[in-house]
């Protein structure tokens, strides 16, 4: 009896030993497999930021009316004016997840019109410049809300902690939109729209926005882009202005870069 329970001990040790062991290869394993990681993200990176092309603004830009880009009736009687960065993952959200609803409900019934300004608004959004000058360059072709729509669905893609080459993604966009590249190309590499982007960001310092994505409804800043929030200012403005302004005919035309009413 007295052996069985040697034995067993000495079982016990040798087990204890084989888990140690176990244990011990735990860490190492760990740490390899955070290597490995930290190894193909970095190739990843390096592979997406050859050939940076990240746009920077011109401080001596000269002054031009902040306008935006219109969606909607020009003759809806109420008008929502957001102040976007298209880095923003909270107006990625707002775009990709609420803006579609609003469109459906307000936009297209004729109740209020839609107008973006972009307003790059943290330093730490390096590529969003790039982003804003693509959808201006695209709305050159008729096709500003498409790649605006493409730009928010692929942030993943192109903002600043995925790469330093957002121009390449931009590109593909414009591609995929069946944009004329060669006029593309041209406009992106003028910087064309980039005082138009200082004339927005202008505009929505001035109204005393300082957080994107922010709303502007009759006077009044709605911050974050909630769906009932919105649709509330919205109706409070027909309300405002009488039985009279009532929808206007349904059916809406995207007009970009509209005059402000």
């Amino acid at each position: 009896m007295a052996r069985d329970r040697v034995e067993s001990g000495r079982g016990g040790r040798q087990q204890s030993v084989k888990n140690a062991r176990k244990q011990s290869k735990g860490p190492f394993y760990a740490i390899a497999g955070v290597v490995v990681l930290v190894g193909v993200g970095s190739l990843v990176y390096l592979a997406n930021n050859r050939g940076a092309t990240v746009a920077t603004l011109d401080p001596n830009l000269p002054p031009v009316q902040a306008v935006g880009y219109t969606l909607g009736n020009p003759d809806a009687p109420v008008e929502i004016i957001e102040f976007a960065d298209f880095e923003c993952p909270g107006c990625g959200q707002f775009a990709n997840v609420t803006e579609p609803d609003l469109r459906k409900n307000l936009i297209e019934t004729g109740r209020a019109r839609f107008r973006f300004l972009d307003f790059p608004v943290n330093s730490g959004h390096v590529n969003s410049l790039t982003a804003s000058l693509a959808a201006g360059c695209a709305h050159d072709q008729g096709k500003f809300w498409e790649m605006h729509d493409l730009i928010f669905q692929t942030q993943d893609r192109w903002s600043t902690p995925y790469t330093s080459n957002p121009r390449k993604v931009m590109n593909q966009l414009a591609e995929q939109l069946q944009l004329n590249m060669e006029q593309f190309g041209q406009c992106m590499d003028a910087k064309k729209y980039q005082a138009n982007v200082k004339a927005n960001a202008d505009e929505a310092t001035r109204v005393g926005v300082n957080s994107t994505p922010s709303f502007l409804v009759d006077g009044k800043i709605y911050v974050g882009g909630n769906y009932d929030q919105l649709k509330q200012a919205v109706d409070a403005a027909h309300a405002k202005l009488g039985a009279g302004a009532g929808a206007t005919k349904a059916g809406a035309t995207s007009a970009p870069d509209g005059a402000r009413p």
